[in-house]
């Protein structure tokens, strides 16, 4: 299993292939505000443990391997930020807070949080009742 560095290494370059088609070295240092140096030592890592191939100056490309644990990782970066969306955290707060979290969370708790995301979604008036105890009125938007 990948470390929390890693995983945010790996999601930000599944993200940025995601979006762009490609990953630079100096786009996954600035999404992550690490020295470049920094970003080559993890590439070469994670090339090691098999998530990418890296060839130096030809750029990077996730493997099977790599592009399933990428996956995995955006989906529960936004799993986690709708949840929180939907239990009322005040939106300037959702980035830093799934941050915060997210590599302390058992993947069985990411499967609970999920079916109840699924839950919350399936009747509008769960999530509007929800924030009716903290005294909240939301639209129907």
């Amino acid at each position: 299993m990948p470390t929390p560095s890693m995983e945010d290494y790996l999601e930000r370059i599944y993200k940025l292939i995601d979006e762009k088609g490609y990953a630079r070295v100096s786009d996954i240092a600035e999404g992550l505000e690490v020295h470049p140096s920094s970003v080559t030592k993890m590439i070469q890592k994670l090339d090691k443990d098999d998530y990418l191939i890296y060839e130096k100056y030809r750029g990077l490309v996730l493997t099977s391997k790599g592009k399933k644990v990428g996956k995995r990782l955006v989906d529960r970066h936004e799993l986690l930020e709708e949840f929180l969306e939907m239990i009322g955290v005040q939106q300037e707060n959702i980035y830093r807070d799934v941050e915060g979290i997210e590599h302390h969370l058992s993947w069985d708790s990411i499967t609970r949080i999920e079916t109840l995301v699924e839950f919350l979604r399936q009747d509008k008036q769960r999530i509007q009742q929800l924030h009716a105890l903290h005294g909240e009125v939301i639209s129907d938007s």
